[in-house]
C-alpha cells in the first residue's frame, strides 16, 4: 500500500544540517529510520556547507576588504568615502542553487527506486541575507552590500524554482541573526535600518514573497546550536509568536510551517503558553523539543506543549550538522518511539 503524508502530530521535521558524509546517505538514513513520519527531507547541508554560512566568505574573494575580519576595512565610525561608495561589487555565485539542483537529482534517483515515497518533498534550507551580511561583512560596508547580496539570493531562489517542480519542492528560510538582534544578544545596526524589528520582518517578507505558489514555504526560528547550546535561552515562545504572527499577516502567500526551538530544561507549560495567541490556520507548527539521549525529557516537553496547542510536529531545536553519528542515531530512535 502506498504511503501518504502523515498528520502533523505524527510528523518529525529536520531543519537542515545532518552529520552524515553525503546527501544520498542523508536521504537513505532518514527514510530508513522515520519513513512513515516524514513530509519533507533536507539534503543535510553536507560538505562545505557544514559550517552554516561560513563558506559564503568565498563569494567575496575579489573584495577581501568587505569582510569583517579584514583589518584593511574602514573603521565603522568613519563610514565610506565617496570613492568607496562608488565601487562596483560583483559577487561570485552563492552556490545554494547549484547544491539544491544537484541534491534534487539524487532525491529523484532514490524516489524512482522506491526509497523515497511520492508524497515526500525535497527541502531546501536557505539563510536570510541578513545572516550573511551581518556575520561576514564589515559594519561599514553592510548597507552597500545588503541589496547586492539580496539580489543574488533572489536569483538563487528563481533558479531553484525554475529547476525543481513546485510539487516536489519545499523551501525553508533560516533566521538566527534576526532572533539574536531581537533578543539583544547581537549589536543592533541602528545606523543602518530602523526600526529594527519592522526592518527584519520586512526583509523576511520580501524573500518569502519570491517563493512561488505551489512551492512549500517554511520558517526556522533559530537560536543556534554552538556546543549544543542556544545563544540565549528564550524565556518563552512569546517573541517567536510575535514574529510568526507578523509574518502570517504580511507574507502574501501561505506559510506551510513554522519551527520554534524549545530549551532542554523547559518541561513546563509556561514556556509554551504564548502559543495560545498564535492563529496558525493551515500552517504547521514544529516544536524543537526532541533531544538526543533524553527520551523522558522529550516526552515531558511534548506533553506540556499539548496542554497549550493540540496539533504540532516534533523536531530538534536546530540542525544536526555539529552532532556525532551516535547523537543522530539517538534522536532518530527517540523520534521513532515517540511517534509510533
Amino acid at each position: 500500500m502506498a504511503l501518504t503524508s502523515p498528520s502533523v502530530s505524527k510528523t518529525v521535521h529536520f531543519v537542515g544540517s545532518i552529520c552524515l558524509p553525503d546527501t544520498p546517505t542523508v536521504f537513505q538514513e532518514l527514510c530508513l529510520s522515520l519513513l512513515p513520519h516524514l513530509r519533507r527531507i533536507p539534503d543535510g547541508e553536507t560538505g562545505k556547507r557544514g559550517g552554516f554560512i561560513q563558506f559564503q566568505k568565498d563569494i567575496f574573494a575579489d573584495y577581501p576588504f568587505l569582510l569583517r575580519e579584514t583589518i584593511s576595512a574602514p573603521a565603522e565610525e568613519a563610514g565610506l568615502s565617496e570613492a568607496q561608495k562608488s565601487i562596483e561589487i560583483n559577487l561570485k555565485p552563492l552556490e545554494y542553487d547549484q547544491f539544491a539542483i544537484s541534491s534534487y537529482k539524487e532525491f529523484c534517483k532514490l524516489r524512482d527506486g522506491g526509497a523515497i515515497p511520492q508524497h515526500v518533498r525535497f527541502q531546501v534550507c536557505l539563510p536570510t541575507p541578513i545572516n550573511i551580511v551581518c556575520n561576514l561583512v564589515h559594519p561599514a560596508w553592510r548597507a552597500k552590500v545588503e541589496p547586492i547580496y539580496e539580489k543574488a539570493m533572489l536569483g538563487v531562489l528563481r533558479r531553484i524554482q525554475d529547476s525543481i517542480p513546485a510539487k516536489d519542492l519545499s523551501i525553508q528560510l533560516d533566521a538566527p541573526s534576526e532572533f539574536a538582534y531581537l533578543e539583544g544578544v547581537a549589536t543592533v545596526p541602528v545606523d543602518w535600518f530602523s526600526p529594527v524589528k519592522e526592518g527584519l520582518i520586512e526583509r523576511m517578507v520580501k524573500l518569502a514573497s519570491a517563493i512561488d505558489d505551489g512551492v512549500e514555504l517554511g520558517f526556522h526560528f533559530c537560536y543556534g546550536d554552538f556546543g549544543h547550546k542556544h545563544f540565549t535561552e528564550p524565556k518563552d515562545v512569546g517573541l517567536m509568536v510575535e514574529v510568526g504572527t507578523a509574518l502570517l499577516h504580511a507574507v502574501p502567500r501561505p506559510i506551510n510551517w513554522i519551527h520554534m526551538p524549545v530549551p532542554k530544561d523547559r518541561t513546563d507549560a509556561a514556556y509554551f503558553s504564548p502559543l495560545k495567541e498564535l492563529e496558525l490556520g493551515t500552517t504547521e507548527l514544529y516544536l524543537g523539543l526532541l533531544y538526543m539521549n533524553d527520551e523522558q525529557g522529550t516526552r515531558e516537553r511534548k506533553e506540556e506543549a499539548k496542554k497549550i496547542v493540540s496539533e504540532f510536529g516534533i523536531s530538534t531545536e536546530c540542525g544536526m550538522g555539529r552532532a556525532t553519528e551516535d547523537e543522530l542515531n539517538s534522536v532518530l530512535q527517540i523520534a521513532k518511539k515517540i511517534l509510533n
